[in-house]
């Protein structure tokens, strides 16, 4: 029934193929009725070398360990794991009559299997169903991210699905002292129950997750990025402030915010072209009526500092240069039934899944964009936004939606991250609107989407970026202010913006971007001037007030930047979050585990945030050790709760300051300005 190679154990019994092998710091756990395996590189793991491993047969069951964790596999095939001390992290929810002899099975009527693989009528695919037992006392973070106020997972239920704003990636870090990964790119969901925790995929092949233990939050998080992979270095323009809005309409309005913002002696890393600067989707060009010299712009930006990004989207019209070449060469996404239009106008989608269809789609950047000096891509459109995520509905290169469409944004951010480093770039970022696993080692930087304007968003935000940073993607930012529904007249605004800022500011990218109102008239009624402009959205375009609170911002984050540097430095090496809970840092102290409004920037600042609206003092919890406050520059003995100020200047921000031991180079306590006022 068992067999063994070199790192796995193999089982075969009925219509069921089981394969546990030992992959970098864990386990690669697949099974399928099909007759073999998909190919290594289905799902988004990377090849990994393993240490010592050790395999075992004992009374019918085989024992496999690697590095901190023991699978264990009955001998009906259920499986169960173990840390090395022998406590029990995580076994299969497994409820029927045994047809083997062993004590070792719970008796029940109920027949319900730990994987069922359901036939999807006349196909090669399943619906697959994947359960385990429940913990009634475990935490479970990470999982990507979802608009909602919860950092803390457990007792949700999470569609398995990409959506504007919404990123699935589904790995998981667990209180209990495991991290799992959901290495399948179908739709579905996952139910982290009181009773069970159940994952399912719509339409699938296989069981395909990774499975590894650690001491601490750390430990596990580097051995899933051993995995999956790490950011490139964060460039130097990423450290500092970015200004957007949607949108710029011509040349000569970005330039003279660009100039403005020289003649104010204020930093600007980076500005943004936003979309529908093209005269068609799919042109993937400026419309020269409104941008008539793109290489002078780029380059008197350039000589300010200042770098430009400009937005692309994966959408080509029927009108477009490129829409027959896509349409032949099978570039496009196709539909099941009717048209393949996308979210806005006569338009389909590009198949980043397909060759033909990344080589055309970067071919056209290459020469329209990067030859006339741009570095620097906002992917927009990256879940992709279709007409109504009808997921049934779309196949791709690679296969229908519904099976490997998760996988969509970290095909997007790969065909720009490959053309970008066959040019020769290295250091590559690229803004983008969604994100699966893998998506960070291409360069992902992920913003969260087209939320809308309130405090209620904002706190939601938090939980987002530090549950995405948890799911491996460190680089995440989001729109300051939000995107929908902030008028600048408005006073309720003011504040959420000023709020907002300061939360920007320690976010591992400090991005203003939104749709503002009152909203401009469209500049024409072709190309790139048929779209509407939101307000101004400028620090300055909020009155003296609010210019004076984000100008102070900004030049904090100019001090700040030799730690954020360091901070980067470290999400490159060892996929550490920039931005994480309290736990990553302090996972002995049992509080920090339910803290889910404060959080850490790298190890040694703590930033406590005001997500409500008049709010001018709050409730901070402090971690063991002592800490300086940033504004006030009181000093606090952790372990305990204190009511601190936060006027409307000021964010509640605390920095360590007992000595301690740091062997990884990285600047800390001497890079923080304390004594920034």
């Amino acid at each position: 029934m068992f067999s063994k190679t070199t790192n796995a154990v193999e089982r075969r019994f009925d219509k069921e193929l089981l394969r546990v092998e030992a992959w970098g710091k864990g386990f690669r756990v697949r099974a399928t009725e099909r007759s073999e395996f998909l190919p290594d590189d289905f799902g988004t793991l990377l090849p990994a070398a393993s240490g010592r491993v050790s395999i075992n047969f004992k009374e019918g069951e085989a024992f496999i360990t690697n590095h901190k964790i023991t699978c264990r596999i009955l001998e009906n095939g259920e499986l169960k794991f173990y840390k090395n001390n022998g406590e029990i992290l995580l076994e299969e929810y497994n409820r029927t009559r045994n047809m083997f002899v062993s004590s070792n099975h719970f008796e029940s009527a109920l027949e319900i299997l730990s994987r069922t693989f359901e036939p999807v009528p006349a196909a090669d695919n399943y619906k697959l169903t994947v359960r385990f037992e429940a913990n009634d006392q475990e935490k479970i973070f990470g999982m990507g991210q979802y608009q909602q106020p919860f950092l803390d997972m457990k007792g949700c239920i999470l569609e398995l699905a990409q959506r504007n704003s919404q990123s699935s990636v589904p790995f998981m870090m667990s209180s209990r002292g495991y991290g799992m990964l959901w290495n399948n790119p179908a739709i579905g969901h996952v139910t982290f129950g009181k009773n069970l925790t159940e994952w399912v995929a719509e339409s699938t092949k296989q069981m395909d997750y990774w499975i590894t233990a650690g001491d601490s939050p750390a430990e596990i998080e580097e051995a899933y990025q051993e995995v999956t992979g790490t950011v490139p270095m964060m460039p130097e323009y990423g450290l500092g402030f970015w200004q957007c809005k949607l949108r710029y309409q011509t040349q000569d309005e970005i330039l003279e915010v660009a100039r403005r913002y020289k003649r104010e002696n204020i930093p600007l890393d980076v500005i943004v072209v936003d979309y529908f600067h093209w005269p068609h989707e799919g042109d993937w060009t400026f419309d020269e009526a409104y941008w008539p010299d793109p290489a002078a712009m780029v380059r008197e930006l350039k000589n300010m500092g200042i770098t430009l990004m400009v937005s692309i989207w994966p959408t080509v019209e029927t009108g477009s240069v490129n829409y027959q070449k896509m349409l032949e060469e099978g570039g496009l996404v196709r539909t099941e039934y009717g048209k393949r239009t996308a979210v806005l106008g006569n338009a389909c989608v590009v198949d980043v899944t397909s060759p033909a269809g990344q080589r055309i789609m970067w071919d056209t950047i290459k020469k329209n964009y990067y030859e006339k000096g741009i570095r620097l891509f906002w992917l927009d459109e990256a879940e992709p936004e279709l007409t109504g995520y009808e997921y049934p509905h779309y196949r791709y290169y690679a296969g229908p939606d519904v099976e490997i469409g998760n996988m969509f944004p970290r095909e997007y951010a790969r065909m720009a991250y490959e053309g970008m480093q066959k040019e020769g770039q290295q250091n590559i970022v690229n803004l983008i609107r969604c994100a699966w696993a893998g998506s960070q080692r291409y360069g992902a930087l992920v913003w969260s989407g087209d939320i809308d304007s309130s405090f209620k968003s904002l706190r939601n935000q938090l939980r987002a970026g530090l549950n995405m940073g948890i799911a491996g993607i460190p680089w995440w930012t989001t729109d300051i202010g939000g995107f929908h529904g902030g008028n600048i007249y408005s006073d309720d605004f003011k504040e959420l913006l000023i709020r907002w800022f300061q939360f920007g500011c320690f976010c591992p990218v400090m991005r203003l971007h939104g749709f503002r109102a009152p909203f401009k008239e469209p500049l024409g009624t072709t190309g790139g001037g048929k779209q509407p402009s939101g307000a101004e959205n400028e620090i300055w375009s909020y009155g003296q007030q609010v210019f004076d609170i984000c100008k102070k911002y900004i030049f904090l984050r100019e001090q700040l930047r030799p730690y954020i540097r360091g901070l980067m430095q470290q999400a490159h090496e060892k996929g550490t979050p920039v931005i994480r809970p309290l736990f990553y840092d302090f996972p002995e102290q049992a509080e920090a585990w339910n803290i889910d409004d404060e959080y850490m920037f790298g190890s040694e600042v703590l930033v406590a945030p005001v997500l409500y609206e008049n709010l001018r003092e709050r409730e901070v919890w402090l971690p063991a050790g002592t800490w300086t406050d940033l504004n006030t520059k009181t000093v606090y003995e952790g372990n305990q709760s204190y009511t601190v100020p936060a006027p409307l200047d000021a964010i509640p921000v605390f920095i360590r300051t007992q000595k301690r031991s740091d062997t990884s180079g990285i600047p800390l306590r001497s890079s923080i300005p304390l004594d920034f006022s």
